[in-house]
């Protein structure tokens, strides 16, 4: 009976996946994605991707949009870490100035936790100063 007993337990918590897959994707209908879904499309056919189900395309969108908030969260937690670490050594000068400012080193950091390795190249200005006049630096 034990064995009947669980695989009815499965066989409903199947069931109940089930639905909540169904309804989930039914509701992708009603959605307007972030990324739309001309873009998402594009690169799923540039990727050799094809699919005539608009629910499909948006939630490929919807799983972007939260590895892109992902991606932008952790790079504003090393942004803060930065920066904190740089208070500490001029705590006078930077409680004037508390703006953050995102660098790429920040970006490449947060990306290389999913794997992503980014390189740049060195004309990229990955400090404030980055392109200012001597004159403006000092001040």
């Amino acid at each position: 009976m034990n064995g009947q007993t669980s695989h009815q337990q499965s066989k409903d918590g199947r069931h109940d996946d089930d639905a909540a897959l169904t309804e989930f994707l039914a509701s992708l209908m009603d959605y307007t994605p972030t990324i739309p879904d001309e873009l998402v499309e594009h690169y799923l056919a540039k990727s050799g991707f094809q699919c005539p189900d608009i629910r499909l395309t948006r939630l490929v969108a919807v799983a972007t949009q939260k590895f892109i908030a992902d991606v932008a969260t952790d790079a504003l937690q090393q942004c803060k870490a930065r920066q904190s670490a740089v208070v500490k050594d001029k705590r006078d000068k930077q409680q004037k100035d508390k703006r953050l400012i995102l660098t790429m080193e920040d970006l490449s950091r947060a990306l290389r936790e999913y794997g992503v390795n980014v390189k740049h190249q060195e004309y990229f200005a990955d400090s404030p100063s980055a392109g200012l006049d001597s004159v403006s630096r000092d001040e």
